[in-house]
């Protein structure tokens, strides 16, 4: 009983300063959530100006809107990341072409501004997909962006609608060849120079709709491709 009281009595230090230790984490993380829980309600506040701002003639497709909209989603899925919460894709029939389009419309001053044509080339029948309209928006945006970001050349996007499923590419004229000097900082909008988020996003929503994604490079270019099932098998 001596040797078990010792034992016991020699582990109580240790005991302790593993949950001394431990209430220092809970203490920092907690910390830690507050911060970005504030940082988070400073975001919002220029976000709901903005909304506010919109004139009444942009439209669900203008722009700024879908815009607005990303970052707006983009925020509400941080408040999740953050505070433990988490949410599922809202699947609903919807057509493709408008997404489309839109997250094209919202990257063309961006081109326009670093001399890159970005062109959409859309051939076959309108797709309707089942899936969440903001989370294909985002898969389609951060393809855009990418191209753009670590692409060289004239970006062009390119769907069709065949076979029961929804094939979209991404295609540039390959990988920078030397450093240039972008009108606008991409280094300080990405997160101290953080990359691989956006594909990985791509891949995320693609896997949530039932799809795939591949990213391959040649002589010829890069080649970004996203498939997606049509809804029950219509185009």
């Amino acid at each position: 009983m001596a040797i078990e009281l010792s034992a016991i009595a020699a582990g109580l230090p240790m005991a302790a300063s593993f949950a001394m230790a431990g209430g220092f984490v809970a203490v920092r993380e907690g910390r830690r959530r507050s911060g970005l829980n504030a940082a988070m309600h400073e975001l919002r506040r220029p976000l709901q100006v903005l909304c506010l701002s919109l004139p009444a003639s942009a439209g669900p497709g203008s722009s700024h809107k879908s815009s607005l909209e990303l970052a707006v989603a983009a925020v509400e899925r941080l408040d999740r990341e953050i505070n433990g919460e988490r949410a599922g894709v809202e699947a609903a029939p919807l057509a493709f072409k408008p997404i489309v389009e839109t997250a094209v419309d919202r990257w063309r001053a961006a081109a326009a501004n670093l001399g890159r044509p970005l062109d959409l080339q859309w051939s076959g029948d309108d797709a309707v997909l089942r899936g969440d309209r903001i989370a294909l928006g985002q898969a389609v945006d951060n393809l855009i962006s990418n191209s753009l970001r670590h692409g060289s050349g004239a970006v062009t996007v390119a769907a069709r609608a065949e076979d029961r499923v929804l094939r979209l590419t991404v295609r540039d004229q390959g990988p920078i060849a030397a450093p240039a000097a972008p009108r606008f900082s991409w280094k300080r909008l990405g997160g101290r120079d953080r990359h691989g988020h956006g594909l990985a996003i791509v891949r995320q929503v693609a896997a949530q709709h039932g799809g795939s994604f591949r990213l391959g490079s040649s002589k010829a270019g890069t080649e970004a491709r996203l498939v997606l099932p049509l809804n029950e098998g219509r185009g």
